[in-house]
């Protein structure tokens, strides 16, 4: 593979490790799913002219159709469904790329995506802990959380308010800002909180590169602020629905 191309996979991995974690659920096992792609990529280059990132999603696409397993006999969302949402929202690829990336037509991959949105709206809600230390930003997720059809299980704007509301009502999903300011920080509140309490996270940030570099352990969900309702109800949805992963 040419240095240049070699340079675009790399100064795109931090977008592929998002997308990977976000289909996986885990940072180990989507880390993995992108190690793997990349040696895909190096070594059977296609010569197709997608940007390096979009090459980079659909290996890591058709690498996780070989992993994953949904009981189709249950009400939800297809993996390609899954995919779809995932790449409109959270990575934010326009319909037509992503067509392109999952080997669809431009109409296909609207109908799957129609099918998705309408599931969306009658789907699973939960309970959420917000943690953000600014209490207008805090009002606003509030209000984008309650927009998806979840209730709202506490509000904290400091580490400790955070271990201690999450201790009181066992959210079923912790929503999280990473930099709390003089209130600590939100990775170790988190940290703290599932010690004794198994729930997804979805971390909000304003700089995701800077927790998707996979030297660390790092967040599985992560969210770019700001962010639309329907970003939030995608990963929100993929965090706590329920679907087998096979041993790779």
């Amino acid at each position: 593979m040419p240095e240049s191309q070699r340079d675009a996979l790399i100064q795109a991995l931090p977008y592929g490790r998002r997308y990977a974690r976000a289909l996986t659920r885990s940072q180990s096992r989507g880390d993995l799913l992108v190690a793997q792609s990349l040696r895909s990529l190096t070594t059977n280059h296609s010569g197709d002219d997608l940007p390096a990132l979009c090459r980079l999603y659909r290996e890591i696409s058709r690498h996780f159709l070989n992993h994953v397993h949904v009981d189709a006999s249950k009400n939800e969302l297809t993996v390609v469904q899954r995919q779809i949402l995932l790449l409109l929202t959270l990575e934010e690829v326009s319909l037509d790329m992503v067509a392109k990336i999952l080997d669809m037509t431009p109409q296909q991959t609207k109908e799957e995506a129609d099918k998705a949105y309408a599931y969306l709206k009658t789907g699973i809600q939960t309970s959420v802990l917000i943690i953000e230390d600014e209490p207008i930003i805090a009002m606003d997720i509030e209000e984008l959380v309650l927009q998806c059809g979840h209730k709202v299980a506490g509000v904290a704007h400091t580490q400790a308010d955070a271990i201690h509301i999450a201790q009181k009502t066992r959210p079923g999903l912790i929503l999280a800002d990473i930099n709390l300011g003089a209130g600590g920080d939100g990775m170790r509140a988190v940290a703290e909180i599932t010690k004794t309490h198994n729930a997804p996270v979805i971390y909000v940030t304003a700089y995701p590169e800077r927790l998707l570099t996979g030297e660390t352990s790092e967040p599985s969900f992560v969210i770019t602020k700001p962010f639309e309702p329907l970003t939030l109800a995608v990963a929100t949805y993929q965090a706590v629905s329920k679907f087998e992963l096979a041993h790779s």
